[in-house]
């Protein structure tokens, strides 16, 4: 088996991926996502660079996914702030919801704040 190394038992049931190669056969129960381990017998995978995905950690690994929707991005323009990626539309104030990509915000327990609102709400005074 390709994912857990054991021998396969001649008769036992085995998968086989043809985008991984016929030299390549599984457990049934061992054709998995090699990210989050969902069982992929049933279910469309992906193979790319000696890896078995599910759809949706492929697609992570091509593109960015915006931490606001959690959509994936497309678009050539997004921000990446707080170690995460946004569409621009989606890193806002946690206070008044404005854009605040490109733009000087304040962290306040680990929510983006513009300034405005930060002098308005968290600052002391």
């Amino acid at each position: 088996c390709y994912h857990c190394k054991l021998s396969m038992k001649e008769g036992d049931p085995a998968v086989y991926a043809e985008r991984a190669g016929y030299d390549k056969l599984w457990h049934p129960g061992c054709f998995v996502c090699g990210t989050c381990g969902e069982l992929l017998v049933d279910m469309i995978y992906f193979w790319k660079n000696g890896n078995l995905y599910c759809g949706r950690h492929y697609c992570d690994s091509e593109r960015p996914r915006c931490a606001g929707c959690d959509e994936l991005i497309f678009s050539n323009e997004y921000t990446l702030a707080e170690g995460q990626n946004w569409h621009l539309k989606h890193f806002c104030c946690f206070d008044c919801d404005c854009v605040l990509a490109g733009i000087t915000y304040i962290t306040v327990n680990d929510k983006p704040v513009c300034k405005s609102c930060y002098m308005k709400n968290h600052a002391a005074v």
